[in-house]
């Protein structure tokens, strides 16, 4: 961790990659990896993460908060399991505790953002959802970009995936068009 930007908040993706088959786009692989830089505060974290969850992960923190160490790390290690709830509209993602976290709490129109190493800082939700979207964006944007992906054979397996994406889109649009209503409001 170093000093890198007085940035309040900011997140990067970098040398996106598959895991199977050496990172070369692969239709079999069903999780993005890559390599992450964070600033919260100033400092910059960085971390090998499974970055399609971290995307989802980020994308629920629009609406909802999320507690450090609660659940899985905003940048996860891995995520070897995907279950879907039952209607296919959402995820749980399982991996190993391994990971990058830190806290996103809503509170009065802004977002505090606690980091593990204590360090806070304080931003509009607006600037907030920017980074957010920038970075869902960008991991779909390469998943478009790829290969078509072979649905699992096994049936939990292949709900675990389409829920990911049907949450993903879900969520991602729910949050435009709110946005959008405020702004017409205004």
């Amino acid at each position: 961790m170093k000093m890198l930007s007085d940035k309040p908040f900011h997140i990067e993706l970098e040398s996106l990659y598959w895991i199977k088959n050496d990172g070369a786009d692969d239709p079999d692989d069903l999780c993005l990896h890559g390599h992450v830089s964070v600033i919260i505060g100033g400092i910059n974290f960085e971390y090998d993460a499974t970055v399609s969850a971290a995307g989802l992960y980020l994308l629920r923190t629009l609406t909802e908060n999320h507690i450090i160490h609660e659940g899985e790390s905003m940048l996860p290690c891995c995520g070897n399991s995907m279950i879907a709830n039952e209607d296919l509209s959402a995820v749980d993602i399982f991996g190993c505790p391994n990971g990058l976290d830190w806290s996103v709490i809503h509170e009065d129109g802004k977002v505090k953002l606690f980091a593990e190493t204590g360090k806070s800082v304080t931003i509009s939700l607006e600037n907030y959802e920017d980074e957010v979207f920038a970075f869902a964006n960008s991991i779909e944007s390469y998943c478009n970009k790829c290969l078509p992906k072979n649905f699992p054979a096994e049936e939990a397996e292949r709900n675990g995936y389409t829920a990911f994406w049907n949450e993903w889109k879900r969520r991602k649009n729910s949050h435009i068009s709110y946005q959008e209503k405020l702004r017409e409001e205004v």
